[in-house]
């Protein structure tokens, strides 16, 4: 649909089997682009799927496509590490065209109200979410620049980066942020023609479902009736009657990563099935 032939891109948080990331990487891939995945560990989810192989597995799959791939291990949150995989990317392909920003925290102890919400926790997400944004969108942004040949930077927001939640604080806070500094941005770039734009997806069926579940649901039910249960409350509310799917957000992906979008910047675009629409 979009040809993205040429095209080298940069995807951070893609080492989940059913994630946003590994969702995002092979659209791309499909679409001609040659892709650089990354996680903070080779296999982040190792303990939920023994079979699973995390980044290589990406890898294999984009090879399989006809796609060039490598798989970048690194911190977003650590500048030295955000400029070596920014370099190592440029090394291997020559270039840089695409980023996204994808790498999020896990739910964990920060999903509680204020009062209870830990300096600790706050500062993890805000060090992922938003500093890991800043840092990634930095390195690329100068290579961008240089090359003088266009390019295109999209953030991963949420529909809580529109509208706040109860025991949402700090991921509610950093995905504000996140539209906040893209829209900054998009100011910045727009002189050498690279759009910058975010997208704010309702909850998606990955594997953060179950740690959200375990973070927000009763403890005396079992990780699989938590799981349920919080995925069949989440669909209860949306207008289109189920989760969002990595897929759901690839397709936008693949049309912010193409040319069709050239005239588009500053934006945070709502994928939610009607659950939130602005």
């Amino acid at each position: 649909m979009y040809n993205l032939n040429g095209k080298v891109a940069l995807v951070t948080g893609a080492g989940g089997k059913n994630g946003i990331g590994r969702a995002i990487a092979t659209r791309l891939a499909k679409e001609g682009a040659d892709i650089a995945v990354n996680d903070l560990i080779e296999h982040p989810y190792a303990a939920d799927d023994t079979e699973w192989r995390g980044l290589p597995a990406v890898v294999s799959e984009i090879e399989a496509i006809g796609r060039k791939a490598i798989s970048v291990v690194a911190d977003v949150s650590n500048a030295e590490q955000v400029l070596e995989m920014v370099d190592r990317t440029v090394t291997h392909f020559g270039k840089i065209d695409i980023l996204v920003n994808n790498a999020g925290t896990k739910a964990g102890k920060d999903r509680v109200p204020v009062v209870d919400l830990s300096e600790e926790d706050w500062d993890r997400v805000q060090n992922v979410n938003v500093k890991g944004v800043f840092l990634c969108c930095r390195a690329v942004a100068r290579h961008l620049i240089k090359q003088e040949t266009g390019g295109k930077i999209i953030n991963l927001s949420s529909i809580t980066g529109k509208q706040g939640s109860a025991s949402y604080a700090a991921y509610c806070a950093s995905k504000f942020a996140v539209i906040g500094f893209t829209q900054s941005l998009a100011h910045e770039l727009a002189p050498y023609q690279v759009n910058v734009n975010a997208i704010c997806p309702s909850l998606v069926d990955t594997e953060r479902v179950a740690h959200l579940a375990a973070a927000m649901m009763p403890d005396d039910l079992s990780a699989e009736e938590q799981r349920a249960e919080f995925a069949r409350r989440s669909e209860s509310i949306v207008p289109l009657g189920r989760l969002a799917k990595g897929a759901d957000v690839a397709n936008m992906a693949a049309f912010l990563a193409s040319d069709e979008s050239s005239y588009m910047t500053g934006l945070s675009i709502t994928i939610s099935g009607g659950l939130v629409m602005s």
